[in-house]
């Protein structure tokens, strides 16, 4: 590793010092995304392809302990309920975030958080033998915790140890995992492979390996640095965790940065998340988290996938591929979070942003128009699955991985934890309403559902577009004091 010559590293401390990938900085990210992130895009839909065969074991459990058939109706509250839980969970996962991350630190919650989807993974493992749907559900709820801890505490930890001019980057590799996660529970839940009557408890029991690895390799690595100098107080175990992570001596730039952000940020001590909704100094900030992470879930992400097989049905692909035709569509979500890791420090957040939220506006409006007129002009079926893939390239390269990537970005160290509870709460709570009510939204409105998820880009775009700053290779308080002018306060 080159290191910079002494005149050349003077020159640049006014700006802060340019960091290097180093092994320990892409390691830590690397293992904490396979160990955590992974796992909530696995999740979230490992379930679809053995739910036929998931179903028929809940029928035959409650036929072997009452002796009569489950009713049709309370067989569709049981798998909606299977469904669900893991959302909700998700909500309380982010309600943990604060009081977790400000006591037992970044690390060790990600660490503690690895009990919770290794308990999960042996009750679902184990549910079939144990003859009771009722484990399955409840794992769910324990899962969802896991996913709720892992998507806000990841970003948080990753954004805190990354340097300025690689944040960007290392933000958007949680999404990229939540991406491989989702592909792999695709690929793993082909009929082929464990997709079947025989294979899906071996199927919802794998989520348990990743935890195991990295509750076996995060302990080798440092926690946090702004979390050990600022939260704890402790400079020299912070400024080994720079060095390490740097792969220098000398960090003095950086530590310099932390102090002057501590001070600033004495005056206001901690922040609750209720102090945090009443602090004028952090109004556009907090505003500005709502509307993305609520634009990002409200955008109908989950709907398009889910319309996604239908979609192709209608288009002629034979039944049989469609779960082929799916995968391919995991892979394209891959692909083009890839892309954003690669150009989201070149372009900048907000460029992505508004070209993501474009594109998915505009493919939900030329779906509706194709989806009505598939049935008169041929071709337009294939034009809704343009659609599809479109707006699944918008969405991963700007509303997926972005919005987690700013709340780091926008908050300083004392208000990061709450702004994460409040991101994560609403990214959750909107996920949990898209997953209840699109089935109502399809049964009344058809088509035009898609016109709603339209409009939802759109406001989201106007919003990001006037209030959103640019926040590329800038430290956490320069950030802060372009903030300070949109909610007209001084900074000390």
């Amino acid at each position: 590793m080159k290191l910079k010559g002494q005149g050349q590293e003077s020159s640049e401390g006014s700006e802060g010092t340019k960091g290097k990938m180093t092994l320990p900085l892409a390691l830590v990210a690397l293992i904490s995304a396979f160990g955590s992130s992974f796992q909530y895009g696995y999740n979230v839909s490992v379930i679809n392809s053995p739910a036929p065969y998931m179903q028929d074991f809940y029928n035959k459990t409650y036929l072997d302990r009452t002796g009569v058939p489950m009713d049709g109706n309370f067989q569709t509250l049981l798998w909606s309920l299977t469904v669900s839980m893991f959302p909700l969970g998700g909500l309380f996962g982010s309600l943990m975030v604060w009081p977790m991350v400000n006591n037992c630190g970044r690390k060790g919650t990600l660490l503690i958080n690895n009990l919770f989807s290794i308990a999960a993974a042996v009750l679902m493992g184990t549910s079939e033998l144990a003859k009771t749907f009722e484990v399955i559900i409840l794992s769910r709820v324990v899962m969802g915790i896991f996913a709720g801890l892992a998507s806000n505490v990841v970003p948080m930890f990753l954004g805190e140890m990354s340097p300025k001019n690689l944040r960007g980057a290392i933000g958007v590799v949680p999404q990229l995992f939540i991406t491989i996660g989702i592909l792999s529970a695709q690929i793993l839940g082909l009929n082929s492979i464990l997709g079947n009557a025989g294979g899906w408890p071996v199927l919802l029991g794998l989520t348990g390996i990743p935890s195991l690895i990295q509750l076996l390799t995060l302990p080798f690595f440092p926690e946090s640095p702004r979390y050990l100098l600022i939260q704890k107080g402790n400079e020299e175990q912070a400024r080994r965790a720079l060095q390490r992570l740097r792969g220098r001596q000398d960090v003095d730039d950086e530590i310099q940065e932390m102090y002057q952000e501590d001070r600033s940020e004495k005056e206001e001590g901690q922040f609750s998340v209720l102090s945090l909704f009443t602090f004028k100094g952090l109004r556009w900030q907090l505003i500005s988290i709502i509307v993305m992470m609520a634009g990002q879930q409200l955008s109908g992400v989950n709907g398009v996938f889910y319309y996604a097989d239908r979609i192709f049905e209608s288009a002629g692909v034979a039944s049989s591929s469609i779960q082929y035709v799916t995968v391919s569509i995991g892979a394209i979500n891959v692909v083009m979070t890839l892309l954003a890791v690669f150009i989201v420090e070149s372009l900048g957040r907000r460029i992505l942003l508004l070209a993501g939220f474009l594109l998915c506006s505009a493919s939900c409006a030329i779906l509706t128009l194709a989806l009505n007129l598939q049935n008169t002009v041929s071709w337009m079926s294939y034009l809704s699955i343009v659609c599809v893939i479109a707006y699944i390239i918008g969405h991963a390269i700007g509303p997926s991985p972005i919005p987690a990537v700013m709340i780091t970005e926008m908050f300083l160290q004392s208000s990061r934890p709450a702004a994460f509870m409040v991101g994560g709460s609403v990214h959750w709570l909107s996920n949990f309403t898209v997953g209840l009510v699109f089935l109502y939204m399809e049964a009344g409105l058809g088509p035009y559902s898609f016109l709603i998820f339209c409009a939802i880009c759109v406001a989201t775009m106007l919003y990001i577009f006037f209030v959103v700053p640019e926040t590329k290779n800038k430290t956490f308080m320069e950030i802060n004091r372009i903030m300070a002018k949109r909610n007209k306060v001084e900074i000390q």
